[in-house]
């Protein structure tokens, strides 16, 4: 791989977010799935139409409303609302009880989550692409989607790690196994909040506004339609 491509601010600052982004999101269904089905008793099929939502709502936006979002208020800016989404909802998760309901501490995350991913990752492929050249941009799209693979590899180990290390230490302490659980389930979630405030910092301090594509005014004459066609087919 061509190291050209992390010359570009905007390419390295987008894939670092993303590596951060997805370490905290990914490891979240992984142990969200493990406290649905030890702590609230869910088996498989209900655990997977408990994350529903999260596809649903993510798919919505990046298919139909994110595009339009970015070219009104450009990526950098429809970053940050996401990103936040993302740790409000991982910060709600960390303080579900172990009596906790499906209505009142699963949706609720998995809106705030499928809403967020649905904003920010459109809009980080869009800065990963905003600086790449014609011959690097394959390389660009396809560097954002391994990224994205790595941090939730490196989240999923981490946090299952940390939360079965603390969930062993506090069973070895007399704690009862469904608090410790509990406990390891939730160290884990803020730690991933703590993944995605730090991705925040990243976007805000290396992501750089991409320019807004100029706009016609009012009074302005519109290109001929074959001039139109002309440009959009390249010709």
């Amino acid at each position: 791989m061509p190291l050209r491509i992390f010359s570009s601010r905007a390419v390295t600052g987008a894939n670092l977010v993303q590596v951060l982004g997805t370490a905290g999101m990914f490891g979240m269904f992984f142990l969200g799935s493990l406290y649905l089905r030890r702590i609230l008793g869910y088996d498989p099929l209900q655990i997977g139409l408990a994350f529903l939502p999260v596809a649903v709502v993510m798919g919505a936006l990046s298919v139909r409303y994110t595009d339009r979002l970015v070219m009104r208020f450009g990526a950098r800016r429809l970053l940050f609302p996401g990103l936040g989404l993302i740790a409000a909802g991982l910060a709600l998760f960390a303080m579900t009880p172990a009596g906790g309901t499906y209505l009142s501490h699963v949706f609720p995350v998995a809106l705030l989550i499928g809403t967020g991913a649905g904003l920010c990752f459109p809009a980080l492929m869009t800065l990963a692409m905003s600086s790449a050249t014609p011959q690097d941009a394959g390389l660009a799209s396809g560097l954002v989607n391994t990224t994205a693979q790595v941090g939730g590899a490196l989240g999923l180990a981490v946090l299952a790690t940390v939360s079965a290390s603390r969930t062993n230490a506090l069973i070895a302490h007399g704690r009862p196994v469904a608090a410790a659980l509990t406990d390891g389930y939730h160290l884990a979630f803020w730690i991933a909040f703590g993944l995605v405030v730090a991705a925040i910092a990243v976007a805000a301090m290396v992501l750089r506004p991409v320019p807004a594509a100029p706009q016609l005014s009012a009074g302005a004459a519109e290109p001929a339609p074959e001039l139109a066609g002309a440009a959009f087919s390249g010709d």
